[in-house]
């Protein structure tokens, strides 16, 4: 199987999920608001069940991460995604939710959704924006 690849300035974006540091991802994840109810065992599942995308230094060390659960067609979540606070404020998270949502095999799905308290700025000129109908949708969760 093969894998896309995007550099800029040295940085990589890659869809190959055996370059994800696993451990790093997990690591960052769990220290997150929106991570702190989840376990490992359900995180690294999630890993198994998504198209991933990994951001990688020039020396090669991931440095960032982002997630898609999708049908390829109708559906598409965007979860997950970081950059090291070190590498923050240089453009990279924007590229890499760019390249995500612009990614050719997913690019035309129907409906996107993310949930974020405080990214509004880097989703929405992706044209991400509050829920049209929120009436109209609902959730069902573990609590």
């Amino acid at each position: 199987m093969s894998f896309d690849e995007w550099r800029r300035d040295g940085f990589v974006i890659s869809t190959d999920p055996a370059r994800i540091d696993r451990a790093l991802t997990w690591q960052f994840i769990r220290a997150t608001y929106w991570g702190e109810k989840l376990t490992e065992d359900r995180f690294l599942r999630s890993l198994d069940h998504a198209l991933v995308f990994g951001l990688y230094g020039p020396d090669g060390k991931q440095v960032g991460f982002g997630r898609v659960v999708t049908d390829f067609a109708r559906f598409a979540w965007l979860s997950d995604v970081f950059v090291v606070p070190e590498l923050r404020r240089r453009g990279l998270g924007r590229w890499l939710a760019e390249t995500i949502v612009g990614y050719p095999p997913i690019t035309d799905v129907d409906r996107w959704v993310l949930a974020t308290r405080d990214a509004h700025g880097v989703y929405r000129p992706l044209g991400f924006g509050p829920l049209p109908e929120p009436a109209r949708y609902m959730l069902k969760s573990r609590g």
